[in-house]
């Protein structure tokens, strides 16, 4: 019985299924975005986020831990070089998965998984403060005042003209 036996096992034994998440790791460093099946991708997440972590307090006991998951030399001294800088701030949460529809051959769930502060669209979107909808127009109102304002002062203008013509 499988109760309480929570994590997905891919359909791949424990060495095989390590190493595949291992090598997804390195690419998310490196690329900072990858296509993938929506299981994969949703392992992947709890693989790299307490690695990501990790490298956010920046000593020689974290590199050698992370080292230790990804065997990858380039890939620690990214994590620890530029990502870790990004997400100092941040309380958890570094990845996003985007679902992207279904694969032709076996209709599996694809996605995109990407780091969360490397989005450069969604951090465009994020710093401009949009105004605030509402059913009524204040333009018009806006556009209104002055030109109702404009208009009072012509006609005061015009009886100002008329009183000194006679």
């Amino acid at each position: 019985m499988r109760h309480g036996k929570t994590f997905n096992h891919l359909g791949r034994t424990a060495p095989h299924r390590e190493a595949m998440l291992q090598n997804m790791a390195i690419s998310l460093i490196e690329k900072k975005r990858i296509n993938t099946t929506v299981a994969k991708a949703k392992a992947l997440r709890k693989f790299i986020e307490p690695i990501i972590t990790k490298s956010k307090k920046d000593n020689t006991h974290s590199r050698r831990t992370v080292f230790s998951y990804l065997q990858d030399k380039e890939s620690v001294k990214t994590l620890f070089g530029d990502i870790a800088v990004k997400v100092a701030d941040r309380p958890g949460g570094y990845t996003r998965i985007i679902k992207t529809g279904f694969r032709l051959g076996d209709a599996a769930e694809m996605c995109m998984i990407e780091l969360v502060d490397y989005n450069e669209l969604l951090l465009g979107e994020g710093n401009e403060k949009k105004a605030k909808n509402t059913r009524r127009s204040r333009a018009k109102k806006a556009t209104a005042a002055p030109k109702a304002a404009a208009k009072k002062t012509e006609a005061a203008g015009d009886s100002a003209e008329e009183a000194a013509a006679v």
